[in-house]
């Protein structure tokens, strides 16, 4: 255990409060993994006063697997969302939302959205804590995310973005973005972090740490072509300026599948701009977006896209 870190998570500046955190985790038939994210709860360092799981219509065992975990543990509860047959992202903070009802009243510092295929070390939270005590101006943290050996080279995704698979947020941040946005086509997670920083505050992935994603995502050849076109697609609806979709794409060239990846990348975002496809944000969150982009672009040129993948001081 870091004795520095864990004197900073057990005592505030005033040395009187400790930092308190609660947890909420949407589950739709996650009987798979879900154990898994628990057992790396349970074992924590430093554990949360309340984490509430929300079984979003699940039809499996999910419900009993989380009973097993209520039985023994008190600060752990169950809620049962009704079985839903239409699937879209806005399900998932709809769920979520059943949760925050649940902790509202609580006092606590710090809220987690903790998706239910993942695992982490015993450490995990203590570390995000720490780096909220070292910064008031912390509004969102997390760190990235593995399949296997796999993670992100964060190569134009940058550490200001918090992976939805665990965001953690300062209370006062998560209040003054009005939480989640029920989008139906996704980027929840991302339209978050990106007011969070509209607002003024700091948001940053922690690359000393990271979680493991045990839901592998589909590899089906079909499956990957669509899965990148909508992304391209879903970029554009998100405020991305074209030049930095531009060179997103070029760089996705250079991976597997050779051009194939970054060239649908490209199409599936022309096409939304050709269709004017309508945005579920703000003209205000697109120009913020766009504008950041360039500052992060013009970054990257003065230094001969030598900090590509690395934060601005």
């Amino acid at each position: 255990m870091n004795i520095a870190i864990a004197e900073l998570v057990q005592s505030r500046v005033d040395n009187t409060d400790p930092i308190e955190y609660v947890l909420i985790t949407p589950a739709r038939n996650e009987e798979a993994f879900i154990g898994q994210t628990i057992e790396s709860v349970v074992a924590q360092t430093v554990l949360p006063i309340k984490w509430v799981i929300v079984s979003d219509g699940s039809t499996d065992r999910t419900d009993d697997i989380v009973k097993e975990y209520t039985a023994k543990y008190k600060w752990i509860e169950l809620v049962r969302m009704p079985e839903r047959t239409e699937r879209h992202f806005a399900g998932k903070v709809h769920a979520f939302n059943a949760g925050y009802e649940r902790v509202q009243v609580l006092k606590y510092d710090i809220i987690g959205s903790l998706d239910a295929d993942i695992s982490f070390d015993p450490e995990y939270f203590e570390f995000l804590l720490g780096q909220f005590a070292k910064n008031d101006k912390l509004g969102v943290a997390g760190t990235p995310f593995r399949e296997g050996t796999t993670q992100y080279d964060y190569r134009f995704s940058r550490k200001e973005h918090v992976s939805g698979a665990c965001q953690l947020f300062r209370r006062e941040c998560f209040e003054s973005i009005g939480g989640y946005v029920p989008i139906k086509a996704g980027a929840i997670d991302l339209t978050a972090v990106v007011t969070a920083r509209m607002k003024g505050w700091k948001t940053e992935t922690f690359t000393e740490k990271f979680c493991m994603h045990h839901r592998q995502m589909g590899s089906a050849k079909a499956n990957v072509v669509l899965a990148t076109l909508k992304s391209g697609y879903g970029d554009y609806q998100m405020g991305v300026h074209p030049l930095w979709q531009l060179f997103r794409s070029a760089y996705q060239m250079t991976r597997k599948p050779l051009i194939l990846g970054g060239s649908l990348l490209l199409t599936g975002y022309v096409w939304a701009m050709l269709k004017r496809s309508p945005r579920p944000v703000s003209v205000e969150f697109v120009k913020f977006r766009r504008k950041e982009q360039m500052q992060w672009l013009e970054a990257y040129y003065k230094n001969g896209f030598g900090l590509i993948g690395q934060r601005n001081k």
